[in-house]
C-alpha cells in the first residue's frame, strides 16, 4: 500500500471502507488511516457515512488487515466523492 493514497477496503463484515492510508506496520498487520468513511444507500443513491463518529478526529485510526477481505485503490471518481466528503474542498472535473 502506498501511504497518502485513498483505498477502498471490503471488511469481513460486508461493509465498504474508503479512507486515506498514513502508515503501515506489516509485521502488527495493521494500517494507520485518515477520515474512515463506510458506503452506505441513502435517499438519492449511495453515500459516504463516517464510520466513526465518537474517535478523536485529530487522531487516526488503525485498521486490522485481518478484517479486511480485499483492498484497492478507490476508483478516481469515488476518491473524487471523498475529498469532498472529507475536506469540503470541490475537485473539479477533468475535461479534455
Amino acid at each position: 500500500m502506498e501511504i497518502g493514497k485513498v483505498y477502498t477496503f471490503k471488511l469481513n463484515s460486508g461493509e465498504e471502507m474508503i479512507a486515506k492510508v498514513m502508515d503501515t506496520d506489516p509485521g502488527n498487520n495493521h494500517v494507520t488511516i485518515q477520515d474512515p468513511v463506510i458506503v452506505a444507500p441513502g435517499p438519492q443513491g449511495m453515500g459516504l457515512v463516517p464510520s466513526m463518529f465518537t474517535a478523536d478526529p485529530d487522531k487516526n485510526p488503525r485498521l486490522n488487515m485481518n478484517c479486511v477481505a480485499i483492498s484497492a485503490l478507490t476508483d478516481e471518481s469515488v476518491r473524487m466523492k471523498y475529498i469532498e466528503a472529507t475536506t469540503g474542498i470541490k475537485v473539479p472535473e477533468k475535461k479534455i
